[in-house]
């Protein structure tokens, strides 16, 4: 862990040549608009674009005991304006480089340093091929000049969308030898585009936006890739959008780039960018307006490094940003703030008392931060504290910054919670109880639990293989950095399978989400071994795959994030992460693992359960979807779709694989799925022979299977429904229907003589509802037996009498009843 020393000076600028004009420049009211350091640290270049006459001016300087001329050049109007000045290494001496002076126009001056001497011209070239053409943004990439012109339209009063894209990217090498300096050819990277600023990455170049573009082309990046001829377009918002190699001129055109991502681009936000610049990772930072500064990797990927205290940035103010090794330092509102790229964690903060500070290159020394100011040259050295080696203290700061972020998300208050606030506040005391277990059971020079409360001591025994645990994997990680190429990958197989372990086994978050995801991208063989350890799947002895994880492993399989959660940037969920293992290297198993996983789900999670995947999309669907997203697709995909669709054993999906095999004509397994599935349910049953008979009725090719097709007739279709199917699906023919055709591809009664004979030999459902009744030994069953009570005389008068004559008989009464 590094810790920045103090600011000290280690030059006064006396020891540049003319370093009171040095001093001179900087103390001027306009400040440079850049200050260059050359490759081997001797040479500053001063470039001042906007000041008043005489226009734009360069001047060099050079570290006392370098003799030879200076170079310091005005250029008056009506000359172009000056774009910028790069430092060109040559490809023909190694360690040896050029200074490219470049104006609007394309008009380039090539210098190159003598000792002794000085500074030589070494020649004057054009870079742009138009005579109309303005350069507005230019980087550089080993020895060769990207930059983005302008191609003014013929007709100044076109419409004006059209003069919205009449910008180009172009690239063109330049090649320093013996004989002189030489240009490459022309190529074209990107023609009728916006306007955009080019920065350079070692391997990449990144395609800003310029913040007067057009708001619907300002929601995006563009990244280019020079060695596979491929552009990526990403926004920071949405994380990767769409990637295309460039094959021919006809598709380097802006609008037919956009032309499939149209829909997603136009409902993102626009891009803030404030300051943007390249890392020396070849990730490109992005400094917004509000003070968040990101990074955008090349793959199009994007995180947050920090966000500074204070609010919005002034527009128009410059922020000075560069990466000295894993360290960030940037100059905010007259801070100076030092960040841990990887981390993000503030190693210092210091404000400064200098109006304008410019970064130096530092060759040589990664651990050194070097400033220009006005009153001369300045530098941080990291120096890692006398203990910052032993385990105990790193993980001290890892407690307090987890926890940190804990209470930080589950607090009401508006006020950001700090690492110092954490330490000295007294209120939380779970991360001062940890930190303290740790300091003493971490120590080698004390005894484990030596010093301790009671209480602690209890927690430290409860705690103590989680420790051993950890520090093991500390271990192991320091063997992959220490261990020599050889040893690397076994080294990095034993150290995924930990990580895929822990994390299984802790809080599936979208952090741990995000870290599986590259795991699975970096190491995929790893991952995937790390995976079937953990679930512990393999075949039995019928072939069946099975799998003894526990419930809690489950949920985080089935559950945890999903899409919608964690939105657009290249992050799947842990199911989708893991069927793509299968799909890579053991397709064969993936149905049986989609299957397994669905009864599994009934085992995770309560019926009901909100935080189970029932409700939302069902397993087969999304194990489809990873096999969908396959770039290129094969008969065994195919296959897979099919088994992928059975193997859910749902009756829409078991429908939709039974149509797809007979568009494929594979009668055979239609037979076979539908012997099979037709047992699941009655309904299924109805509608699986209902389709079969349906096409039994346009061709003759199951005309082999009805001895097997027949017996799956429901027992509720009547002879009546079975011709009434056959008649609405028999083909259309365009002439007169004969009896006796020569073909003999028609369907005749004989075809449907089994069926319908089967159907007719049914017994009838309702017969066999009755059943019961009809068997009965005597029909109608008897009368009950009658109990004859004497009424009384008082009842017997006020009794209605009846119509009819009075009958003793109950042949009489029933008599009686029926008319």
């Amino acid at each position: 862990m590094k810790r920045a020393g103090t600011l000290r000076q280690v030059s006064d600028l006396s020891d540049f040549s003319r370093g009171h004009r040095l001093r001179e420049l900087l103390c001027q009211g306009e400040a440079p608009s850049r200050v260059l350091s050359s490759p081997d640290g001797q040479h500053l270049l001063v470039l001042q674009k906007n000041r008043p006459p005489p226009l734009p001016r360069v001047v060099a300087f050079q570290r006392h005991g370098i003799a030879g001329a200076d170079l310091e050049r005005n250029w008056q109007l009506p000359q172009a304006p000056l774009v910028g000045a790069l430092f060109l290494q040559s490809p023909v001496t190694p360690g040896s480089w050029v200074l490219a002076v470049v104006w609007e126009h394309g008009r380039t001056e090539v210098w190159h340093f003598v000792v002794a001497v000085g500074w030589q011209l070494l020649q004057t070239l054009l870079l742009c091929q138009g005579a109309r053409a303005r350069i507005v943004s230019l980087c550089s990439q080993g020895a060769s000049l990207v930059w983005c012109e302008e191609r003014p339209p013929l007709d100044a009063h076109g419409d004006s969308s059209k003069c919205a894209f009449r910008f180009c990217v172009c690239t063109r090498a330049l090649e320093v030898g013996e004989q002189g300096v030489r240009l490459g050819t022309v190529s074209i990277v990107l023609h009728n585009s916006p306007e955009y600023q080019v920065l350079a990455s070692p391997q990449h170049i990144f395609l800003v936006p310029a913040a007067a573009g057009f708001a619907t082309t300002s929601k995006f990046l563009l990244i280019w890739h020079p060695e596979k001829a491929k552009l990526t377009i990403t926004a920071p918002s949405a994380g990767f959008v769409h990637s295309k190699v460039l094959r021919s001129s006809n598709e380097s055109d802006f609008r037919k780039l956009l032309l499939g991502s149209v829909g997603l681009l136009s409902g993102l936000a626009p891009l803030d960018i404030h300051t943007s610049a390249v890392s020396n990772t070849g990730g490109l930072l992005l400094v917004s307006g509000k003070g968040a500064v990101n990074m955008v990797e090349p793959d199009g990927t994007q995180r947050r490094i920090f966000t500074v205290e204070g609010g919005a940035l002034t527009q128009g103010s410059p922020v000075p940003l560069k990466t000295f090794g894993s360290i960030l330092a940037c100059v905010l509102s007259g801070v100076l703030y030092l960040v841990d790229q990887s981390s993000g964690r503030v190693i210092e903060k210091k404000i400064l008392s200098m109006k304008e500070v410019h970064f130096l290159e530092s060759p040589g020394e990664e651990d050194s931060i070097q400033l220009l100011t006005q009153t001369g040259i300045y530098s941080f050295s990291f120096s890692k504290p006398e203990d910052s080696s032993t385990p105990e203290l790193c993980l001290v700061e890892m407690v307090f910054e987890e926890a940190c972020r804990y209470y930080q998300r589950r607090s009401l208050s508006s006020s950001k919670l700090t690492v110092e606030k954490l330490k000295k506040g007294g209120v939380f005391q779970a991360p001062v109880v940890l930190t303290t277990i740790l300091q003493h059971s971490l120590c080698e020079k004390q005894k484990p639990a030596q010093g301790l409360q009671d209480t602690y001591t209890k927690l430290l025994s409860t705690m103590c293989l989680e420790l051993q645990s950890y520090m093991s994997l500390e271990l192991l990680k320091t063997c992959v950095v220490c261990a020599p190429e050889s040893e690397v990958e076994s080294y990095c197989k034993e150290l995924v399978e930990q990580e895929v372990s822990r994390i299984l086994h802790s809080d599936m978050d979208k952090d741990n989400l995000v870290y599986l995801n590259s795991i699975f991208t970096s190491f995929p063989k790893a991952a995937w071994k790390a995976t079937r350890s953990c679930l512990q799947l393999q075949q039995n002895g019928d072939g069946l795959l099975v799998a003894r994880a526990t419930p809690e492993v489950w949920k985080k399989v089935l559950g945890g994030p999903q899409q919608e959660e964690v939105g657009q940037n290249g992050v799947v969920p842990l199911f989708e992460l893991i069927c793509a293992s299968f799909l890579r290297f053991k397709p064969k198993w993936l149905p049986s693992f989609v299957e397994l996983t669905q009864q599994y789900v009934s085992i995770s999670w309560a019926y009901g359960n909100k935080e189970g995947p029932e409700g939302r999309v069902p397993l087969y669907k999304r194990a489809l979807g990873v096999l969908a997203r396959k770039n290129k697709r094969s008969e065994a995909d195919d296959e897979m779709e099919l088994e992928l669709l059975l193997c859910s054993k749902r009756p829409k999906a078991v429908l939709q694989a039974l149509h797809l095999l007979i568009r494929l004509k594979r009668w055979q397994r239609v037979v076979e799925v539908a012997e099979k599935f037709c047992k699941l349910s009655p309904l299924l049953n109805k509608e699986i022979f209902t389709t079969l008979l349906a096409e039994f009725a346009q061709h003759r090719e199951l005309d082999p299977y009805l001895d097997i097709l027949w017996p799956l007739c429901p027992a509720e279709l009547t002879a009546s429904d079975i011709l009434t199917v056959v008649l609405q699906h028999l083909p259309h023919s365009q002439e007169d229907p004969v009896p006796f055709s020569s073909e003999g591809n028609h369907l005749t009664v004989g075809l449907l003589k089994p069926l319908l004979q089967r159907v007719m030999q049914r017994p009838c459902i309702q017969d066999e509802i009755y059943s019961d009744a009809l068997q009965s030994p005597t029909f109608p069953p008897p009368a009950p037996p009658r109990e004859h009570k004497i009424p009384s005389k008082a009842a017997a008068d006020d009794a209605p009498q009846p119509p009819t004559a009075r009958t003793s008989s109950p042949s009489a009464l029933v008599q009686s009843d029926i008319v």
